[in-house]
């Protein structure tokens, strides 16, 4: 059991809350601080003296002051008027994970809000009743106020939400179960909207899925430096001890692990092949130093979500501070930096399919098909891989760069996080595609091999791919392979194979990368 507010939050707790394989709840010592915070907030609105956001209006009408019989409305327009975004609905995941990260920030007890509107909240997570979010209206600085106000008026009564998987007017599911909508109190719109939740969010399926690529992204280099009769010296220990990068040492272990025993290596020992090309020698190079980006994410986002990131935040009746938390700097920058390093994971993958292809020497052969001129063999699955590889390039410039004045310049510098967290995401699934061709192209050139035999390892990740794909002897539709290996990719199966494999072998290395 989870308990909000007081338990650390991290990706694999908010996923599985997420995913209903673990509970969470609030606990009453929780309760009696979110209370206090409460009642402190109702006096403050109850005196004289303007403090931002509970008794003055918003942004550039902080000077404002709002009487007490307007605070209702203040509120409800706070929600209604930010509820601007545009473009397609995120996935109804991520709204959920929001909801989740947002009642794990108001259980912190910093933020005034009432136990109304939380138990309001979670029981919208408990029917699975998820708000629908637009993508588009954040600039990740004074929190993510578009998105959180899409997720919040269905409080109101107003907005539409998932039900029973359907899109559905939220007056329509609360007539149905006889609820009526909430009147929110002082402060708590600004503390349901002020917030990075949204970037926050979309960084957790980041964190999962840039971590789902680099795990397969050594396992299928190494099936591919075994088709390409790659040398394993460049995954010597004491070489990556000279230049003792974390990431680097981990990646070259987890290589020469699972290239152990192979006859395929074995076969080539003797052989006068000097060097190989940097896609196979630079792998613990390339994919540890994406490893080391991952780790800067992953931490980012665990203190993010375990963090206030309201304004003002409410210390006591006396103490009030109006400042910043809710600007997104602190995830927009590991998230360009986790872009770039993900992009750069399918483009070293793409140039192993290449290698693949050329067929210079002994290693495979021209476009990995024997009978090629009428057979164009895997030239054109390359092709795809080259054009995802691309888009991924235009996709890396850095959101968090880009800064732009909003709020009539009371919000001057932007973060632009939410941006940034939605292009990351999109580069992950490319890099998974990108990643499906390899192991297409990896498992057809270790066909060349044979009677030789992988590794332990990379024999039954060979038979497992083969038990859905076979091997392609002449030209086919091989949209329909790649779509079968992309699915083996997303379904982790090959990950949860080496994870099996290691229990048994009882692996020499264990690191803080083997989980979330």
């Amino acid at each position: 059991m989870f308990k909000y507010g007081k338990d650390h939050l991290t990706t694999s707790k908010a996923l599985a809350i997420c995913r209903g394989s673990l509970q969470a709840k609030i606990i009453p010592a929780t309760r009696k601080k979110i209370q206090k915070c409460h009642n402190e907030v109702l006096a403050i609105a109850n005196e004289e003296k303007a403090v931002y956001g509970i008794n003055t209006g918003f942004g550039p009408l902080c000077n404002t002051i709002i009487s007490k019989d307007k605070t209702k409305e203040l509120q409800r327009n706070l929600l209604l008027s930010h509820s601007v975004g545009l473009g397609e609905p995120i996935e109804k995941e991520i709204a959920r994970l929001m909801l989740i990260l947002k009642v794990h920030a108001l259980s912190k007890a910093y933020s005034g809000i009432s136990l109304e509107v939380l138990d309001r909240i979670l029981w919208f997570i408990e029917e699975d009743i998820i708000p629908v979010v637009p993508e588009q209206g954040s600039v990740g600085a004074s929190g993510d106020l578009a998105p959180l106000s899409h997720l919040f008026i269905p409080l109101l009564g107003e907005g539409k939400v998932y039900f029973k998987n359907k899109i559905t007017k939220t007056s329509t599911v609360l007539n149905k179960y006889q609820i009526k909508p909430l009147e929110l109190g002082p402060k708590a719109g600004l503390a349901l909207i002020n917030g990075t939740q949204f970037i926050a969010a979309h960084a957790l399926l980041v964190v999962e899925e840039l971590h789902s690529c680099l795990a397969h992204a050594d396992l299928i280099a190494a099936l591919m430096i075994e088709g390409l009769l790659g040398s394993p010296s460049p995954f010597n220990e004491g070489l990556h001890q000279t230049r003792p990068f974390q990431g680097n040492i981990h990646v070259a272990k987890r290589v020469e692990y699972f290239l152990q025993g192979s006859k395929i290596v074995d076969s080539h020992k003797d052989c006068d092949r000097v060097q190989d090309p940097y896609s196979l020698r630079c792998v613990p190079q390339v994919h540890g130093a994406s490893r080391s980006a991952w780790l800067h994410l992953r931490d980012a986002v665990e203190t993010e979500i375990n963090s206030v990131t309201d304004n003002p935040i409410v210390f006591s009746r006396d103490l009030t501070i109006s400042g910043g938390n809710f600007h997104g700097q602190a995830l927009a920058l590991p998230l360009d930096y986790a872009c770039l390093a993900a992009a750069e994971v399918g483009n070293i993958s793409d140039r192993r399919a290449y290698f693949a292809l050329e067929g210079k020497d002994e290693r495979a052969p021209k476009l990995l098909m024997e009978n090629t001129g009428v057979n164009s063999g895997f030239m054109i699955v390359q092709y795809t891989g080259a054009a995802i590889v691309s888009e991924n390039k235009g996709l890396c410039f850095p959101s968090s760069a880009d800064s732009i004045p909003t709020s009539l310049g009371q919000e001057d510098h932007v973060s632009m996080g939410s941006i940034g967290a939605r292009k990351a995401l999109r580069v992950c699934r490319n890099v998974t595609k990108v990643l499906g061709i390899e192991l297409l192209c990896a498992c057809q050139a270790i066909d060349f091999k044979r009677p030789l035999k992988s590794s332990r390892i990379l024999e039954k990740v060979h038979h497992h791919v083969r038990e859905k794909i076979t091997h392609a002897s002449e030209d086919r539709i091989f949209s329909d392979d790649m779509e079968k290996a992309i699915k083996i990719i997303q379904s982790k199966a090959l990950i949860e194979m080496v994870a099996g494999e290691k229990k048994k072998i009882k692996s020499p290395f264990e690191s803080l990368f083997e989980v979330f």
